[in-house]
């Protein structure tokens, strides 16, 4: 996939330049390419570290780009919520619903197909602490979805935020984690000891 470095000259509205030069400041760079189609699926790794959040903020903002993600309920209730919620929902955020059997996941990929323009962002280790494999549930809302997976990235090694590759999964798990392997070889985090390798937690 060719995708291209953004500069300010190239970014229409003066929130989006703010935000990439609010990153070049700490040396960060965004690479972007145009999506595939108004709805899919982002997953964005390594994650090991508070700062890939307003580091990705920050991009997101760049590209001017409308993605939703998915935060723990409690950033969205109590004290947290009356204080951050509002902010976090015009961020694109959306509380995460964490009860089983509920059928979220169902639920949000038939969201997915029906929404004019609907792209969810997903960190797949759902942790920045270590954890010896990924959460599954971006694959599940892909597949339900019938939508293309985005791998995007935040390299602390050369400061560069970006998306390597659109896939469309084939329902071929192990295929499909082999081509997510390759794509994120010598992507490095901040902790890179913290992160995940790729591959899908057991089932229960």
């Amino acid at each position: 996939m060719s995708d291209f470095l953004l500069t300010p000259g190239k970014l229409p509205h003066r929130s989006q330049r703010w935000a990439l030069r609010t990153l070049a400041l700490f040396g960060w760079h965004v690479h972007f390419a145009p999506l595939p189609g108004p709805r899919g699926v982002v997953i964005v790794y390594p994650h090991t570290s508070n700062w890939d959040f307003p580091i990705g903020i920050l991009a997101k903002s760049a590209v001017g780009v409308p993605i939703h993600w998915l935060g723990k309920e409690a950033l969205f209730k109590g004290s947290c919520g009356l204080l951050l919620g509002r902010l976090f929902r015009r961020m694109g955020g959306e509380p995460i619903e964490r009860r089983a059997s509920t059928g979220a996941i169902e639920r949000l990929g038939q969201h997915i197909r029906a929404a004019d323009w609907y792209w969810l962002a997903l960190a797949p280790e759902g942790t920045r602490n270590y954890r010896p494999y990924w959460r599954s549930g971006f694959y599940h809302i892909a597949m339900a979805a019938k939508v293309p997976l985005a791998l995007a990235y935040i390299d602390y090694a050369t400061r560069t935020v970006g998306v390597i590759d659109y896939v469309d999964l084939t329902g071929d798990i192990e295929r499909d984690l082999e081509r997510i392997r390759a794509a994120y070889a010598g992507r490095c985090g901040l902790h890179p000891e913290m992160a995940a390798p790729i591959k899908l937690a057991p089932p229960k």
